[in-house]
């Protein structure tokens, strides 16, 4: 199974502006997905996501991995003694899912749609 770091995605209180001092500070411009999520890209295929929606925003910065197949991923992480926290969905670019490892933190992996 290939996996490979993503991005790591943080609560705000406003993804335009959040994405607004990145691109002013390092020149990383963000696209929006609607008023309150913006992408970051910062080079090499990694970015930083911005979350304002405080229903979906994560309680701290969630690392994402991309992965090849989500349901072999979850059956590894459930069997592995992970906790699945937010069962697969779909949005704009593919896939995800949230879980738990056994120490406690949560992180995401996702699969990109075919392009």
């Amino acid at each position: 199974m290939a996996a490979t770091f993503k991005m790591v995605e943080f609560p705000t209180s406003s993804a335009g502006a959040s994405a607004e001092f990145f691109q002013r500070v390092f020149g990383w411009r963000g696209t929006a997905y609607g008023p309150d999520y913006q992408d970051v890209p910062m080079g090499d295929g990694v970015s930083l996501g911005f979350q304002a929606d405080t229903s979906e925003a994560p309680a701290q910065p969630l690392v994402v991995i991309e992965v090849d197949d989500l349901a072999s991923v979850r059956a590894e992480i459930l069997a592995s003694g992970g906790v699945v926290t937010v069962e697969p969905f779909s949005f704009p670019g593919g896939s995800r899912m949230h879980f738990r490892e056994p120490g406690g933190s949560e992180l995401a992996v996702y699969v990109p749609e075919d392009e």
